[in-house]
């Protein structure tokens, strides 16, 4: 009996072909350009009371672009606060953000884009006077502040 080789012959075809599909998957993908936006401006965090005759907001004239809201409740019962626009400039987009019940004693968060304009802090309580924020023009870019998120 005689040996069986095996022989593998391979298309010159076949390699060419894995090569052209390989090239032209390389080349797909998006053909628009890549706009490198820049970042929005950095979050600011504004610190908010309710204590029993007013609200106090700090800063209470700041740049536009996202805040956080930081509120504590130095009042004898639960308040809800809202943060709403009051006047905006031209372009600017209508806010009426809440918390939810902010018991004694106790802390609350809201965030928010603030265009520029005024705004309202305040709470349901009428006997409690209300706090206002003075929006400015856009503050700058986060683009080339390190460590943020």
């Amino acid at each position: 009996m005689r040996p069986v080789h095996a022989t593998r012959t391979t298309s010159w075809g076949a390699i060419a072909a894995s090569v052209a599909l390989a090239l032209g998957a390389g080349g797909c993908g998006d053909d628009g350009d890549f706009g490198n936006v820049p970042r929005p401006p950095t979050e600011i965090t504004v610190g908010a009371t309710i204590a029993p005759k007013r609200v106090s907001v700090s800063p209470a004239r700041l740049g536009g672009g996202p805040i956080e809201l930081l509120v504590s409740n130095q009042t004898r019962t639960s308040q809800r606060l809202t943060l709403a626009s009051e006047t905006l400039a031209t372009g600017g987009h209508t806010l009426k953000q809440g918390t939810g019940p902010i018991n004694p004693g106790d802390t609350a968060s809201l965030k928010a884009t603030l265009d520029p304009g005024t705004y309202t802090v305040s709470v349901e309580d009428d006997g409690i006077a209300p706090a206002r924020i003075v929006v400015g023009p856009r503050r700058p870019s986060g683009q080339d502040q390190l460590l943020q998120p």
